[in-house]
């Protein structure tokens, strides 16, 4: 059908009723957990009891809320750390790969493409109970053969970080591989004819244009990282991400204080979105500054 014409009032329905259904299906449990982060009541469900900051400020022998919850902060924290590690080894390493998978012919190319996209459609719980039973392998061959006890190849920060890495940084090769892609190489090409090294091409010219989505990638992993259930509770040691002690939380008995995380990192969410769209310039406006002069 032509967009341009009228369409059937039926078919308009039809699409007003899908769209109106997918936005409850989807906000609808965001806003009444948002709602019951404020109930003043000992558990996280209806009905309403009272509005109350209980749950974010209260610090007495009945009630302590998030910002006085050591272990809860804490929590945070090491989430905070490790998708910090992700997220820099996974734009790093992502963009390399772009370079290698785009830039570079080489026998068996297009089959280290396909098994790179392997951890995509790998369960979480798979991936990491085989890089779990890997590493304990590695360290147990180590310490029984040389007497080394490799700490890092034991359930750990170390492991999660490198857990989630291995799926994570597809996510990001493939999102600065499409950009590379569109990349007008006459512009490198131009460059070299002037003289410009190699080092400075790629400093002024490619990757100012892989900016935009070396920055998308970057949240994208930092997102998906500090969120990341299944891989993490394979992995996991001592220290507990956040994602995993509001999973034991559930289990012994949930208060409305784990509304009230949940309400704090949707708003982390959304401000960070909002400040990447805010920043963010249309990869096709951007041009290298030789071209802007």
């Amino acid at each position: 059908m032509i967009p341009s014409l009228p369409r059937p009032a039926i078919q308009r329905f039809g699409l007003s009723a899908f769209a109106g259904a997918f936005f409850i299906f989807l906000f609808v449990p965001l806003l009444v957990v948002a709602v019951f982060a404020f109930n003043n009541a000992d558990y996280p469900t209806p009905p309403w009891m009272g509005f109350t900051l209980d749950w974010f400020t209260a610090n007495n022998d009945t009630r302590t809320g998030l910002l006085f919850d050591t272990e809860l902060l804490k929590a945070i924290g090491v989430s905070a750390w490790v998708a910090l590690w992700v997220t820099v080894l996974s734009v790093g390493v992502g963009t390399c790969n772009a370079f290698l998978l785009e830039r570079f012919e080489f026998p068996g190319k297009h089959t280290i493409a396909l098994l790179a996209m392997l951890p995509l459609v790998i369960p979480g719980v798979i991936l990491g109970i085989s890089i779990l039973a890997f590493a304990s392998r590695i360290a147990n061959f180590a310490d029984e053969t040389w007497g080394l006890e490799l700490h890092f190849l034991r359930p750990g920060l170390p492991l999660v970080i490198l857990g989630q890495f291995c799926y994570i940084v597809t996510i990001a090769t493939l999102t600065i591989s499409a950009s590379l892609r569109r990349f007008d190489r006459t512009l490198e090409e131009a460059a070299l004819n002037l003289g410009a090294s190699r080092i400075a091409v790629l400093r002024t010219i490619t990757l100012p244009y892989l900016r935009p989505s070396m920055i998308g990638a970057a949240a994208m992993a930092f997102l998906m990282s500090f969120e990341n259930f299944n891989t993490t509770l394979m992995l996991v040691g001592s220290d507990s991400p956040l994602t995993v002690l509001m999973y034991s939380r559930m289990r012994e008995g949930a208060t409305p204080v784990l509304n009230a995380i949940s309400l704090f990192l949707m708003m982390a969410s959304a401000l960070l979105a909002l400040l990447l769209l805010w920043r963010s310039i249309p990869a096709e406006a951007e041009q290298p500054e030789c071209v802007k002069r």
